[in-house]
């Protein structure tokens, strides 16, 4: 779809974005575009975790998800987390709708790998006719990324992939990923442009490790030839310009020189 910008937030960030942020997202609408918000919300996640006593691990970057963290997540991100996204946009002067991947089957998923992973899915269908509705109807979709299966039971899906599938589906002109971090780090330097090939070679040296695996790995699955590029930035106001522009990592399919800001 022409004009759709999906902006995938990383928890770890949500409380740190500013009003400024989610008026450039209004501007944005406002000028014509048709962005979409899927946000995380591990850092949440993980406070009520504690609380309850309830032991949660990763393993290559994903929450390895057994029922109780199911529960748990669910409960954060589809409450807590997104109703305060949904806030944030309404104070901003937009108009917003907060949804999970539940609602409506927006997202549905198959399991990755249960016996390692427990209830952690990958999307397989989007209902895209939803969110073209919704943004007909000058709505902005903030999404919590829980989704089901065709027989309901509830997974939860890593937000980057998340994105990275409404992204591919809707045939989106833009996916940014939003973090907290300044984007792909190599000798502590932020890379300017990046190829799929050399994104590659850094996974396989370890130059790319932890979280930002599922960050790559998803922007790589969702380039196509009306997707040619995909940004990591720092959603903190210091890399937003006065024009707009921001500044992080931006992963593109042709090969190109390497810059390093």
């Amino acid at each position: 779809m022409k004009d759709v910008v999906v902006i995938k937030c990383g928890g770890s960030t949500i409380a740190e974005l500013s009003s400024e942020f989610f008026k450039s997202v209004v501007k944005m609408q406002e000028s014509g575009k048709h962005p979409i918000i899927v946000h995380g919300g591990g850092p949440a996640i993980n406070q009520l975790l504690q609380k309850l006593d309830i032991k949660s691990e990763f393993v290559d970057g994903l929450r390895k998800t057994t029922e109780d963290v199911l529960d748990t997540a669910e409960m954060v991100l589809c409450g807590k987390v997104n109703k305060q996204v949904v806030t944030s946009i309404h104070q901003a002067g937009g108009q917003a709708v907060g949804l999970s991947g539940c609602d409506g089957k927006l997202i549905e998923v198959k399991p990755i790998n249960e016996g390692m992973l427990g209830y952690v899915g990958e999307p397989t269908k989007i209902n895209t006719n939803l969110l073209s509705s919704l943004m007909e109807l000058n709505m902005i979709p903030v999404i919590a990324p829980i989704g089901m299966n065709e027989q309901g039971i509830h997974y939860n899906v890593n937000a980057d992939s998340a994105a990275a599938a409404i992204a591919k589906e809707l045939g989106a002109e833009q996916l940014v990923f939003v973090t907290d971090v300044d984007g792909i780090l190599k000798d502590g330097k932020c890379l300017d442009k990046v190829t799929a090939d050399e994104i590659e070679a850094y996974i396989a040296d370890g130059t790319i490790y932890g979280g930002m695996l599922p960050k790559v790995r998803a922007a790589l699955s969702t380039l196509t030839d009306s997707l040619q590029s995909v940004m990591i930035m720092n959603g903190k106001s210091t890399n937003v310009g006065d024009d707009g522009a921001v500044k992080g990592t931006t992963i593109i399919r042709s090969k190109m020189k390497l810059y390093v800001s």
